[in-house]
């Protein structure tokens, strides 16, 4: 079985940044949504987008995010990928796919089968599904550190290729990744020592126990 891929999201500081390279991760994931503690500036996102050009990838996360918010974060950041962690319908995936000409993921909350069964109606208007945890209402859409059955999404066979995140950390993400195939790994408060500060031990931790299966 394949490597699976890894993104570091909530990265918000260069010192985050390079340990998430020097990790070998696969791609690095910035938050532009005001609510969560790691949410970034368009100015920091620019100065950590410069730093990664050519070393790992740019993903930007978005929370029902208006045309205006995306367009400055595509402006300032240079996105290779946006990731959709709202209530984003395929036809806004889709859209914003064809706009913008990078590749979309699309978050999905799951805690029983039919929510994994969602990720089909993104055929076609996505280039990947990750499926996460469903958080309480009124909290966070992610970087709780929650997690669901994995089994719900156990070696999927959709019409869309997919990934795993909610609450994988060094200690669990081997098993997660040998009891599902997922082909990428997403995780955030994971590597972290408090909420929107990462342990970039930790960070090495999670990338050295993907690679152990």
């Amino acid at each position: 079985m394949p490597t699976a891929a890894i993104k570091i999201c909530g990265i918000s500081t260069s010192e985050a940044l390079e340990a998430a390279i020097r990790a070998r991760a696969d791609h690095a994931g910035f938050v532009f949504f005001p609510k969560s503690p790691r949410n970034v500036t368009p100015a920091q996102a620019a100065q950590l987008a410069e730093r990664a050009e050519g070393r790992i990838g740019r993903v930007g996360l978005f929370v029902d995010a208006d045309d205006a918010a995306i367009a400055q974060a595509v402006a300032s950041a240079r996105l290779d990928t946006f990731q959709l962690h709202g209530s984003e319908t395929p036809q806004r995936a889709a859209e914003l796919r064809a706009r913008y000409g990078v590749a979309v993921w699309k978050a999905l909350s799951v805690a029983t089968a039919e929510d994994a069964a969602k990720a089909a109606a993104y055929a076609g208007a996505v280039d990947l599904v990750l499926f996460d945890a469903k958080t309480p209402k009124g909290t966070l859409p992610g970087g709780m550190g929650l997690s669901f059955d994995w089994k719900l999404v156990a070696g999927w066979k959709g019409p869309v290729p997919w990934g795993l995140a909610g609450g994988l950390t060094p200690d669990n993400v081997a098993e997660a990744v040998r009891l599902t195939g997922t082909p990428l790994v997403d995780t955030s408060s994971g590597v972290e020592s408090a909420p929107g500060i990462k342990d970039h031990d930790r960070i090495h931790a999670f990338a050295r126990a993907v690679r152990s299966n």
